[in-house]
């Protein structure tokens, strides 16, 4: 599945590691994405609200369908954040991609991913896919 499919096909995004600092990436992507028509929540247990996207602390408090996890954490720690989205999926049965922003790349994370039904994207700039195709 390419970037553009999954962009046209999904609007349920969830993004983990969302910032408070409107300068950083792992704010004004997010941001960005909310404002082309996606549904955008965050995951940042220091905050319920980032402008006017809600907060949860982790990814089993998320109340809404999430269709595309975006992740903004180090890659060394997105095993873990694999793991943590693998188990809500059993659960919930939602999570149908996994994108790791520019920058960010983990294997075992793809495979682990992977095993589990779930696409998996790494080093691509969700905004910078974004404005490739529109």
């Amino acid at each position: 599945m390419t970037s553009k499919e999954i962009l046209e096909k999904y609007k349920q995004v969830a993004v983990y590691g969302m910032s408070t600092n409107s300068a950083k990436p792992a704010n004004y992507v997010p941001v960005f994405i909310h404002s082309q028509g996606y549904n955008v929540v965050a995951i940042n247990p220091n905050t319920n609200q980032i402008g006017i996207i809600k907060s949860y602390s982790s990814i089993a408090d998320v109340e809404e369908k999430i269709e595309i996890l975006n992740v903004f954490r180090r890659s060394e720690f997105c095993l873990d954040v694999v793991k943590e989205a693998v188990e809500r999926k059993k659960i919930k049965g939602d999570i149908d991609i996994i994108w790791l922003q520019e920058g960010i790349i983990n294997d075992e994370a793809k495979q682990l991913a992977e095993e589990n039904g779930i696409v998996f994207i790494q080093d691509r700039c969700m905004l910078k896919e974004y404005n490739k195709y529109y």
